[in-house]
C-alpha cells in the first residue's frame, strides 16, 4: 500500500505544482474566474498557486502526504467555486470557454481527484 501511495503522491503531486506555478507565470487567466464577490482575485490566484505548490510537494514527500492529502481536499473544494463560476457565468478560462459536456467532465475529474486525495489523506 505505501508504495502504492508514493507512486500516486509522486503523480499528483507533479500537476499540482505545474499548475500552483502557472499562477505566477499567468496570472490574468486565473484571476479572471475568481468569483467577483470574493473580490482581490490576485490575493486568491497567488494564495493558492502558492498552496498548490507546497501541497503539492507535500504530498510527494511519505512524512507529510497525509496532513498535505487532507488541505488539498480543501483547497480543491474552495477552488471549486472558480469552477463553479465559470459554469454559472460561462466565463472562458485563459479565452477558452467549456462546453456544457466540458464542465461535466471537468466535474468528473475533480470528484475522482477529491477521492484519490481522500485516499492518501488516509481519509478511507
Amino acid at each position: 500500500m505505501n508504495l502504492a501511495k508514493n507512486i500516486v503522491g509522486c503523480l499528483l503531486g507533479l500537476p499540482f505544482i505545474w499548475i500552483g506555478i502557472q499562477h505566477f507565470v499567468n496570472p490574468k487567466a486565473f484571476n479572471e474566474i475568481v468569483p467577483r464577490y470574493l473580490a482581490a482575485p490576485s490575493f486568491w490566484t497567488y494564495s493558492s498557486g502558492a498552496l498548490e505548490i507546497l501541497l503539492g510537494l507535500g504530498i510527494m514527500i511519505p512524512v507529510t502526504r497525509t496532513i498535505s492529502a487532507r488541505l488539498l481536499v480543501i483547497l480543491v473544494l474552495a477552488m471549486s467555486l472558480a469552477n463553479l463560476n465559470m459554469y454559472l457565468n460561462d466565463v472562458p478560462f485563459n479565452g477558452n470557454l467549456l462546453s456544457a459536456t466540458g464542465h461535466i467532465i471537468r466535474l468528473i475529474v475533480q470528484v475522482i481527484l477529491l477521492a484519490v486525495l481522500l485516499w492518501l489523506g488516509a481519509v478511507f
